[in-house]
């Protein structure tokens, strides 16, 4: 028996065999005819067709055993995956979570020093999404808010420091916390309109916001310069060196490598807290929230506001790093990308959400050597992951509190 849904072998064998038979059908003038309006011929190439149906049978036959395997396997989906029963052993041991922190912070420290120009601007770009992904991963992981307008936070902080670099002069590092502050501010005033909204009716909302932001910095010309953008936007200076562009590459890349533990740190500690508590009591059941006596106005607009903070500081970074920025960076595709980030890595894992951002950010940029069907090949990994590890790469892991006896209590992962 292959499957519930599959009654046996032949069966499979069958559907295949049509799957393959139909694409062949719909390809047949794309891969076999070929016209040559030169010389008015017609070339009858039967070899591609067979190759087609080939790979489609094995590929459709290996896709229907996979979904089968994993029907029989349920159960044992919803346990940890060996990455994750491996994780969870070193974090319980002291010695071995010493060592598996040395074995990341090293190469993270000597990455620049070991790569090209070309690979540390890649990295920077991938820990920006790391902590923009964090920040969302409050707000959708954490707090169960459905945000398509993240975006806009991350604009702000972007377009505050051109802005205020352009006119006052102002520097990267008095900017970042300004930065900061805008984005809360910015996350209270969104989170205002919103508080009784949920499910989709909360995700157009976040999208509008999203978009209105955007149609603002591209038609107040007279303050945001419009569709042109901002550009000689000042690099951070290191105590008032000037920085070639290769040393205020790697420069940027411990900035940001900074940023990102000072992210870990605090969303490990919001998630632990009691704040954290009451945001997973939202993401469950907003009346059984409200009903043990949590305040759900305060609650989501906490969310909205830290979360939007951190994309506010990644802006600054952001215009810091390329210089030139324009309302063509902040589109609503670099929301859905955030939110990938964080669903396929895991909503409400840290790690997970770390793991999606290299993933996502890393993948299409290696994979440029096939050009042609790199982003089918990233569309692919994505499906895959969708298909086979719903919950996330690294899932996020509820904790568990078990009671012995009357006054021995104990509590575990």
């Amino acid at each position: 028996m292959l499957s519930a849904g599959c009654h046996s072998i032949p069966h499979a064998l069958r559907k295949s065999a049509m799957v393959a038979a139909w694409f062949a059908f719909l390809t047949f003038p794309i891969l076999v005819i070929k016209v040559n309006t030169i010389e008015n011929t017609v070339a009858w190439r039967w070899e591609n067709m067979l190759a087609i149906a080939v790979a489609t049978f094995f590929g459709s036959y290996v896709w229907r055993w996979l979904l089968a395997r994993k029907e029989i396997k349920r159960d044992e989906a919803k346990r940890e995956s060996v990455a994750e029963r491996l994780l969870t052993k070193v974090q319980s041991h002291p010695i071995l979570k010493l060592a598996g922190l040395a074995a990341i912070a090293i190469p993270a420290v000597l990455y620049p020093q070991v790569f090209d120009l070309y690979q540390t601007n890649i990295m920077v770009s991938c820990l920006v999404f790391i902590v923009l992904g964090l920040g969302l991963n409050i707000v959708v992981g954490l707090a169960g808010l459905l945000d398509l307008g993240y975006v806009a936070f991350y604009a702000v902080g972007a377009y505050a420091y051109a802005l205020c670099n352009l006119h006052w002069g102002i520097g990267f590092w008095t900017m970042l916390p300004l930065g900061a502050a805008l984005g809360t501010i910015m996350g209270v005033i969104l989170g205002f309109p919103v508080l009784r909204l949920r499910g989709d009716y909360l995700a157009i909302v976040t999208l509008g916001f999203g978009e209105i932001i955007r149609l603002v910095l591209e038609n107040w010309g007279d303050v945001t310069k419009g569709p042109s953008g901002i550009s000689n936007i000042a690099r951070p200076e290191f105590f008032g060196m000037k920085l070639t562009i290769a040393q205020s590459t790697m420069y940027m890349y411990y900035i940001m490598l900074g940023l990102l533990v000072l992210t870990i740190f605090c969303v490990s500690r919001l998630q632990h807290s009691r704040i954290g508590r009451a945001w997973l009591a939202l993401r469950e059941d907003e009346i059984a929230c409200q009903a043990m006596g949590i305040d759900k106005v305060k609650t989501k607009l906490l969310a909205f506001a830290l979360g939007a903070t951190w994309a506010g500081m990644a802006g600054v970074v952001f215009a810091a790093r390329t210089t030139f920025i324009n309302p063509a960076s902040f589109t609503f595709w670099e929301s859905a990308m955030i939110l990938s980030i964080v669903v396929i890595g895991g909503m409400g894992s840290i790690r997970g959400v770390i793991a999606g951002a290299i993933i996502l950010i890393l993948v299409p940029e290696y994979l440029r050597e096939f050009s042609e069907f790199r982003m089918l090949l990233f569309g692919a990994i994505m499906v895959m992951v969708m298909v086979f590890r719903p919950q996330g790469l690294i899932s996020a892991k509820r904790k568990i509190y078990t009671y012995k006896g009357t006054s021995e209590a104990g509590s575990g992962q």
